[in-house]
């Protein structure tokens, strides 16, 4: 139309949106003549700001989400639990970025298959980060329910120790007032690798919309202590756990997801036929996921609408 254009956009976070900020002006050829500065207030009249991109700005979308959502909704303080993984560290990170170290507490919650590095870890993260945390083994409620149950190995035994741990963070969280945060990412949530009741627990998940290899970026970018982004992903739910031995590679399922669910791609291939039946099986589970920050271009709750009882071929599971 060689007319100049304003674009106004508002800051701050409501639910799972988050609104960033980056307001701009074009001259009548189109060119840029003014960037406000993303995830900041103002008022701007002619000074430009370089454009800003990649993990800074996912990382500065997570901590004003969280920052808002707490604070819009009531919460001055946040608990999490942390496990000595990538995951749980960075979420951390966010909270005491969002709401001052001072303001968030942690729990750490060992049990019999719990290493020495990820205690290590764990404690040293919370050092690192300056948050109180706090020991609580798990050991007497998880051979109390074993008993009760006859119950000491396979899935469901699993899972027992994930919702041992859910019911300690949510009770603790209970007694003090604070917004709970869920640790798990959009990659495990996809695809169903989190536990209902266990570490699904929560108020908000800041990390709820990105993807594990996105995980690992931002922790880095972030500065967290290698130790913690290199220790190989495990539940340690069982003896010498791994993550790959139910999922792909992250980078395999990273982009595979990608493919399905950002692109409404047709699985190609065996290994990515797997992952749409594991994506399709774990639609129950998502609809009581916490909300979650959208930075991607659709978020698998509120963007991606798909029935729970689809015929997919997926087998739905209470876990």
């Amino acid at each position: 139309m060689g007319l100049p254009l304003a674009y106004v956009n508002c800051v701050g976070g409501q639910d799972n949106l988050v609104f960033d900020g980056g307001s701009f002006a074009l001259d009548a050829g189109g060119a840029i003549v003014l960037q406000a500065p993303f995830f900041e207030e103002g008022t701007y009249i002619s000074t430009s700001h370089p454009l800003q991109e990649g993990s800074d700005l996912v990382y500065r979308a997570l901590v004003l989400a969280t920052r808002d959502y707490a604070r819009k909704n009531g919460f001055a303080r946040a608990l999490l639990g942390l496990s000595g993984g990538v995951d749980s560290a960075l979420v951390a990170a966010v909270a005491a970025d969002a709401l001052g170290p001072e303001a968030v507490t942690a729990l750490i919650l060992p049990s019999r298959f719990t290493s020495d590095r990820s205690l290590n870890d764990a404690r040293s993260l919370a050092d690192f980060l300056n948050v109180k945390y706090k020991e609580i083994s798990i050991e007497t409620l998880l051979k109390a329910m074993e008993e009760i149950l006859g119950l000491n190995a396979g899935l469901a035994h699993e899972n027992l120790q994930a919702r041992i741990r859910g019911t300690l963070l949510m009770a603790r969280a209970n007694e003090t007032g604070a917004l709970l945060l869920a640790t798990g990412n959009k990659s495990e949530l996809a695809v169903g690798y989190c536990t209902l009741y266990g570490d699904m627990c929560g108020g908000f998940a800041p990390l709820g919309d990105v993807y594990k290899t996105r995980v690992w970026a931002l922790a880095r970018h972030r500065g967290l202590p290698e130790a913690v982004i290199t220790r190989p992903p495990t539940a340690e739910l069982r003896e010498n756990q791994a993550d790959t031995d139910t999922l792909p590679p992250y980078d395999v399922l990273d982009r595979t997801l990608e493919a399905l669910v950002e692109r409404d791609a047709a699985p190609a291939g065996e290994e990515a036929a797997r992952v749409w039946r594991m994506l399709c099986a774990a639609e129950h589970k998502r609809r009581q996921a916490p909300p979650a920050p959208k930075v991607t271009s659709r978020a698998l709750r509120d963007d991606r609408r798909w029935p729970i009882t689809a015929g997919s071929g997926g087998s739905q599971t209470t876990t």
